[in-house]
């Protein structure tokens, strides 16, 4: 249940009218290469009719989309899976109520309560299919591509901080940076490469530590995490992620550079999101 608690990463976007077509396309292509609900025994235009709940599904998608669907969104402080499965599924159920009216319209079938039920208990069934079949592969698509959006990044907060890492030697020098130009830090036998970007670039300092140590050093911090044995990163600088449960390969700077993942730390990467 804790997948449904996470932050869903597909918000607002320009391109509703774009989607509400794919929709009522699908909905004609059903209607008129299927002919299902027995849309084959139909003695008049099938094409002009496929069109007409093609438009009936854009028109009911759009007002759903511009009335409800979005107007939530901009309201919630975090859109959730949850959010998203229930938004879809409300959608599906306005399409097909409307549908219904529109078929006992054409065809002039009887509104009864029994038919409508019946009806209505189908389309919550398909609906649910439906709901977590997109929600789902919408989500696990973006996740292996733009982890970076489903983060609870706190740049802005450490806009202003900055952050020593000790050197253990007697005349170590210490690495002080600020915290945000921090990418990662790689453990290498004895010592450590802290690597950050500065002036646009990656620049690599090694000094004698060891990533408890510099864990240590960068407890308080909650975007500081250990990916590999070998890796600790800043979350607030990855920006895009791929792999699957196996394993992952971050992305970080903007490409200056990538690290891995290793498939023990998956379960606590993902925690991570919010």
């Amino acid at each position: 249940m804790s997948i449904l608690t996470r932050k869903y990463p597909f918000l607002l976007h320009g391109h509703w009218a774009k989607d509400c077509l794919i929709y009522s396309l699908i909905v004609v292509g059903i209607l008129y290469f299927l002919q299902p609900f027995g849309f084959n025994g139909f003695g008049g235009n099938k094409l002009l009719t496929a069109l007409i709940f093609g438009a009936v599904t854009f028109c009911c998608c759009a007002l759903y989309g511009q009335l409800i669907f979005h107007p939530l969104q901009r309201r919630a402080r975090v859109w959730r899976i949850w959010h998203q499965a229930l938004g879809v599924l409300g959608m599906v159920l306005f399409i097909g109520i409307c549908n219904y009216f529109t078929f006992s319209l054409l065809f002039k079938f009887p509104l009864k309560w029994e038919y409508f039920w019946m009806f209505l208990c189908w389309t919550l069934i398909i609906g649910v299919v439906v709901t977590v079949c997109s929600t789902s592969i919408d989500y696990f698509r973006f996740l292996r591509g733009r982890l970076d959006a489903l983060l609870d990044k706190t740049t802005q907060e450490q806009e202003s901080i900055s952050v020593c890492i000790h050197d253990t030697r007697v005349r170590g020098n210490d690495v002080s940076l600020p915290i945000n130009d921090l990418l990662y830090i790689e453990a290498q036998k004895n010592n450590v490469a802290v690597c950050y970007v500065k002036d646009g670039k990656l620049v690599r300092e090694e000094i004698q530590s060891t990533l408890s140590g510099v864990l240590e050093d960068l407890e308080e911090y909650r975007n500081i995490f250990q990916c590999h044995r070998s890796f600790v990163v800043n979350l607030n600088n990855i920006t895009s992620a791929k792999g699957n449960s196996n394993g992952y390969t971050l992305e970080l700077g903007g490409g200056l550079a990538t690290v891995p993942v290793s498939r023990s730390f998956v379960p606590k990467l993902k925690s991570f999101i919010a």
